[in-house]
Parts: C-alpha cells; sequence; structure tokens
C-alpha cells in the first residue's frame, strides 16, 4: 500500500508539473502574480521577475494602501497573496486576517481562543500556507488549523504536541500536494525539535522526523571546513555515558519554513540549536541533526542526508535562517543543484542537493572573532552572538548567481551557569549585549562564496532584522528602524527608501507623532541613547500582481506605543496611469 500511495503521489507530481510548467524546483502556484508560499516558490529563492518595477522607476513608488489592527506585537508575518486576496496572520491574537490585496478592505477575520503557552522569544506568527481553497496555520498553543480560504470558517484543527513541554509553533507551515508540513519551537525550553507531516484534507498526522534521537553523539569531528572546533573530544567521550539521556531535551527546534524540491521530490529543512543551550558539557557529542540542514522524503519523513554547520554548538549558532535552492559551480566547476543557508555563525554555506556534500562557505558577511572559540565559566563575549549573523529568510537571484541576506553584527557576552533543569531552564545560562549591533544587507556569489557588496542599514539594533525580497535586478530589504529600502541588485546602491509610520492622512496623529520623533532625536543627542522608531519592520517584503499592477507589501508594528498604530502591512505601488 505505501509503494501505490507513493506512486501515485508522484503520479500527480509529474501530471501537474506538466500541465502547471513548474520548473523542476517548483512554482508554488499556476496563478500569474501570487505569491503563494512562505518562500514565494518552493524553492525558498523569494524571487520575483518584475515587469513593470525597476531600477529607472522604483523612485516613484509610494503606498497604495495600508491596513492596521487594534494589537501591538513583533509582527513578523510574511503575507501570502493568491489571487486577488491577502492573507496574515497577527503577532499577540494569532490570527488570520483575508484583505483585498488591491484596497486592503477586510474580508474576513479568524480569532482563535488560545490556551496555554510559553513561548521562549516572543510572541510571533510567522504566516498561513494555502493550497486548494484550504489555508493552513499554526497557533502558540501548538494547534494546526485549517481554514476555508474563502470564508475564513474553520474546517479542522489538530493538536500538535503538549505545551506543557515547552513546544510553541510560529512558524509558517509548508502546503505541498495534499500534505501539510509544520515544524517546532522551544529549544530553549528543552523540547525535543520535531517536524512532522499532515494531511490536508483532515488534518490526519502522516509522518514525524525527530531532529535528536538516541545516538546523537555522532563521530565527533575536530573542524568542519578547516575551522576548528576547539573540541575536547577525549572529555566528550568520557562524559557521554553519564549523558546517555540528554537527548529527551535536546532542542534541534525546526522554526523556518522549509524548501522543497518537486522533482526531486525531497524537503529541506534546517535545525536549531541543541539545548541547554550554553552548557555544551551536559551534552557531550555532535548532538545530531542540530545545527544542520537535512534532506527527507516528504513521503514518509526518512532522512536522506544531512550536513551539521556547527556540531556540538557552544554558542547558539543554530541554522535558523530558511534554506534556499539555488544552482552553484562546485569544486570541479560543474554547475549543480545546491541548497544554500545562511547561518548564525556569518557564513553563508552551500552543499549538494542530492547527496548533502560540502562545496563551500562563503566569506564571513558579518566580522567574526573566533567562531568555536569555547567561552569560560566566568563568561565572555562571541561574535557573532546568539542573535547576531543571519536569522531572516534570504532572497536569491538565479540569474545574478547571488543571494541576499540581511544580518547583524552584533557581539554578545554569554555566562554560563548550571542553572535548575528540572524546571525548565534549558538555556543554563544568560545571553547579554556587550554593545549594540550594526544592520547589514549584503550580496554573496553563490559560485565563489565572495561577498560582491555589503551595505550598512543602521545601527543601534539587538533583535534579528525581517529578510530580503529580490525582484527583477532590485533587492528590497526592510531596516529595524522602519525604513523600506529598494537596492540596485548588482552593486547595491540605494535608489529608493521609505519611512513607515502613521497614517499620512491623520494630521492630529502625525502631528503628535512628529513631536515624539523630536523628543526621541534630542534624547539621542544629549544622552546618546538611541532613536526609537515610528515603526518596527521585523517581517520580510513580498512582492505579487493583480490586474496588472505590481505591489511590494511589508508587514509591520506602525506606531508601536502609540494610539494611532498597531500591526499591520504597508503595500507600495507606481502610480496609476
Amino acid at each position: 500500500m505505501h509503494l501505490v500511495r507513493r506512486l501515485a503521489v508522484v503520479s500527480t507530481i509529474v501530471v501537474a508539473t506538466f500541465v502547471s510548467g513548474y520548473r523542476l524546483t517548483g512554482e508554488a502556484s499556476s496563478q500569474p502574480g501570487s505569491w503563494a508560499t512562505y518562500g514565494f516558490d518552493f524553492a525558498n529563492t523569494r524571487h520575483v521577475a518584475f515587469a513593470q518595477i525597476d531600477e529607472r522607476n522604483v523612485g516613484d513608488l509610494a503606498p497604495a494602501w495600508r491596513f492596521l489592527t487594534s494589537t501591538h506585537g513583533r509582527m513578523e508575518t510574511s503575507p501570502i497573496v493568491v489571487g486577488d486576496t491577502m492573507y496574515i496572520t497577527t503577532a499577540i491574537e494569532n490570527g488570520v486576517i483575508a484583505l483585498d490585496a488591491t484596497t486592503g478592505a477586510v474580508r474576513w477575520h479568524y480569532t482563535p481562543t488560545l490556551g496555554f503557552s510559553s513561548p521562549c522569544c516572543g510572541l510571533i506568527n510567522r504566516g498561513v500556507a494555502v493550497e486548494a481553497n484550504r489555508v493552513f496555520y499554526a497557533t502558540l498553543d501548538a494547534r494546526l488549523i485549517a481554514l476555508d480560504a474563502r470564508t475564513g470558517h474553520k474546517l479542522w484543527e489538530t493538536t500538535i504536541g503538549d505545551t506543557h513541554s515547552g513546544l510553541t509553533e510560529t512558524m509558517a507551515p509548508l502546503a505541498w500536494h495534499g500534505i501539510v508540513f509544520i515544524g517546532s519551537s522551544g529549544g530553549e525550553l528543552g523540547i525535543r525539535g520535531f517536524l512532522s507531516a499532515y494531511r490536508a484534507s483532515d488534518g490526519k498526522p502522516l509522518w514525524r522526523w525527530w531532529t535528536v534521537s538516541a545516538g546523537w553523539e555522532g563521530n565527533y569531528p575536530a573542524s568542519v571546513h578547516g575551522v576548528t572546533l576547539h573540541r575536547d573530544i577525549a572529555f566528550e567521550k568520557r562524559e557521554a555515558p553519564k549523558f546517555r539521556d540528554a537527548w529527551r531535551h535536546g532542542g534541534g527546534a525546526i522554526w523556518m519554513t522549509p524548501a522543497i524540491d518537486v522533482g526531486r521530490s525531497t524537503l529541506y529543512v534546517s535545525t536549531g540549536n541543541a539545548s541547554p543551550v550554553y552548557r555544551e558539557d551536559l551534552r557531550p557529542g555532535d548532538n545530531l541533526y542540530t545545527d544542520s540542514i537535512v534532506a527527507l522524503d516528504p513521503l514518509s519523513g526518512k532522512m536522506r542526508w544531512y550536513y551539521q554547520e556547527s556540531p556540538h554548538d557552544p554558542h547558539d549558532h543554530d541554522a535558523a535562517s530558511p534554506p534556499v535552492l539555488v544552482d552553484a559551480i562546485d569544486g570541479s566547476g560543474r554547475r549543480v543543484p545546491a541548497v544554500g543557508e545562511a547561518g548564525k555563525t556569518g557564513w553563508l554555506y552551500i552543499v549538494n542537493r542530492d547527496t548533502g556534500r560540502f562545496i563551500r562557505v562563503s566569506q564571513n558577511f558579518v566580522p567574526q572573532d573566533d567562531v568555536y572559540a569555547r567561552v569560560p565559566a566566568s563568561g565572555g563575549v562571541v561574535r557573532p552572538g546568539t542573535l547576531g549573523g543571519a536569522i531572516a529568510p534570504v532572497a536569491a537571484n538565479p540569474d545574478l548567481h547571488l543571494v541576499f541576506i540581511q544580518a547583524l553584527n552584533l557581539p554578545q557576552r554569554i555566562n554560563p551557569a548550571v542553572g535548575n533543569l528540572a524546571t525548565g531552564n534549558f538555556q543554563a545560562g544568560t545571553v547579554g549585549q556587550s554593545e549594540l549591533g550594526d544592520n547589514f544587507v549584503c550580496a554573496v556569489n553563490v559560485d565563489t562564496g565572495t561577498v560582491v557588496w555589503r551595505r550598512q542599514l543602521s545601527s543601534g539594533h539587538n533583535w534579528m532584522p525581517g529578510g530580503t525580497l529580490s525582484a527583477g535586478n532590485l533587492v528590497f530589504v526592510p531596516d529595524q528602524n522602519g525604513t523600506l529600502y529598494a537596492l540596485d541588485a548588482r552593486s547595491g546602491a540605494e535608489l529608493w527608501r521609505y519611512q513607515v509610520g502613521a497614517n499620512p492622512d491623520d494630521v492630529l496623529s502625525t502631528f503628535v507623532n512628529r513631536l515624539h520623533d523630536l523628543a526621541a532625536s534630542i534624547k539621542q543627542f544629549v544622552l546618546r541613547q538611541p532613536d526609537y522608531a515610528s515603526a518596527h519592520l521585523n517581517a520580510p517584503p513580498i512582492a505579487y500582481e493583480v490586474g496588472g499592477r505590481e505591489y511590494v507589501a511589508v508587514a509591520a508594528d506602525i506606531a508601536p506605543g502609540k494610539p494611532s498604530g498597531g500591526d499591520g502591512v504597508i503595500v507600495f505601488a507606481l502610480p496609476k496611469p
């Protein structure tokens, strides 16, 4: 029966590929102009081929519409657009809102009643997946919910796991040929990470792949890609028998949306850090398969290969940014199918898509100290820190062979501590700011690993940036100070910027906000304290087309802390002719 089912699904893939003209890496939708899955296409390239907006006229972009909710939070949703409908999720409510993609008018709104959850890293939801007139999304209290895409009516829900174990859900699911894939958040709280597959029609569980399992000690490598790991391997091997069950709370969360190669029928995931986070001595061995790029069979969940970026990770350098499928020149000079992942370590990793064989790491795209240097019991500073390097989604331009990475130069002080693991303190230490970080965007050539250009956006940040969008020969990137930029993809030159803030049509709100901004500027100049922006942009921008008009959209927390603000989305377009 398993073979029959597998052949039936493969047949469906072949037919769909022929009929809709998918590329081998797989488009998410045959509807022109749609942004139908988290990474735009199943390859997670976040790259669209714009026909109207280009380097010559991008300076004319202006707000077309904006939509605000009545709640504030860290808005990380990546909008999904299918046809003329946009779907967004809210942060605090974990609600789903369907909007007219040309006007922002609300079509429906679904708000769940949330149960218990204990999120390690904020009230976040990164978006939905859409397939066959169903909207799928996960909630903080670890439920997967399916809604009718036309009405918002709930079709089914299923419980993913026990939130009392530290599990939460924050990632945007991936929907593909009747299967919904969802990962897990909560590595800092000692969960055992996993990726699960559910039947899209009724939510029936199909399989679960566990990131960490018995035997996770691995082969104890002393280095990776020529860089020493500074491991005391003899000590680890002596200690390993004492910690044979450490994997049961070993972390390895999967909290960013996977990529899938339709032609190869292979799913690619990036996995999180090991737990306890800052006490590597409590988890001897490589801690497989944390901090890795992993290839899975999407029909069975069976692992095909893995590449571990940071064996026995001492600094919370998880593979957080979603994997992206690219073609790259390998060591023999052949262009081969590859997978890229931009790490917290400050390198872009490129491995063979079929085998997981290492091809290259890029030049460091943020400043690095000795990446794998051990922190003494008294504490020490690491660069990149836990929140440094790359976390947000990247974009890839296949014509230029460039990957665009938004990253943070953020050194941080780590203070290891025993902690009380029995109470769920699996961070087992503290991490703090040694200084505020610099926000960068850069372009990396996948064929050489060269950083082609790098542009600093702003300073004074301590949280992850939103991510990039590739559109034709443009790169759109949101700064954490509330500014959305358009850059030349070849050079990084700035072509356009827009400061997101309160509704410009609201005169009173604008006046009050200007007074606030003036006070903040004086405070920054006199007291040397950082400015507080009129908007927080923590989400990646997207692009879409409806009715022959192209749009760029980004979610935002507009005017945080002000009565006129709220979570929402702002959409830009060229003026109508």
